[in-house]
């Protein structure tokens, strides 16, 4: 076995910061992690603009490149710039089609551009846009991982993750999803490896779990 590290890469989701992934524990004699922060992105910038200088953070070649939720999507536009190792999305989607109904009423009804961006930059706010209404402890658990609160980034987010077109799946792509995620229900997403009780932030509270999926998609010749 080549004693060579394997780089990887992570993207946290939606307005999320490096803490996301404190739960996510790989062997260090065999792995070099990096976590991607947001970038700040320029007025309407386009998404393919954005990837690519996010994919310019990826300096080793044959990486390993993982994305959480809206971090799965910009993954999968960042790895049209690279050449990677594997591809990994957790708790995301693949293709528009795998979107939830209420996101694509959204984009129709352009709802997510009649309310204004700053009238949801609170915590609890931001924390139901991100990861779904759900119990009051899993909003207390993941609002302390929202960091990026710039209201040029956030319309930009939300904007991209809802109108997001991709119509045809990256067969690199490997997807890990748990079987009680609200934000993108189970029954809406074709081929995935899937993490029983896992939520949308199954990332914090399913953490060796996910990390041993992950050993095993990367190991996986």
């Amino acid at each position: 076995m080549s004693t060579e590290k394997i780089h990887v890469y992570f993207v946290p989701g939606l307005a999320a910061g490096k803490e996301i992934f404190r739960n996510i524990s790989l062997p260090k004699h065999r792995y070099e992690l990096h976590i991607i922060d947001w970038l700040i992105p320029e007025k309407k910038e386009p998404l393919s603009s954005y990837a690519k200088r996010m994919a310019a953070f990826v300096r080793e070649p044959n990486s390993v490149l993982i994305g959480v939720s809206f971090g799965g999507v910009m993954v999968q536009e960042m790895a049209s710039f690279l050449a990677l190792r594997k591809l990994i999305i957790i708790s995301s989607v693949k293709r528009r089609k795998e979107l939830p109904t209420r996101l694509k009423v959204v984009k129709k009804t352009l709802a997510y551009k009649l309310v204004p961006t700053s009238l949801v930059l609170s915590a609890n706010d931001l924390t139901r846009f991100a990861i779904g209404p759900k119990t009051e402890k899993r909003l207390r658990l993941y609002q302390e991982y929202l960091h990026v609160r710039d209201k040029q980034y956030l319309d930009w987010a939300i904007e991209n993750m809802v109108c997001w077109q991709r119509k045809v799946v990256d067969p690199a792509v490997v997807h890990i999803h748990g079987d009680s995620d609200v934000v993108f229900p189970v029954k809406n997403i074709e081929n995935s490896i899937q993490i029983p009780g896992g939520t949308h932030i199954m990332i914090l509270n399913k953490g060796s779990v996910i990390s041993k999926k992950i050993i095993e998609v990367i190991e996986n010749k």
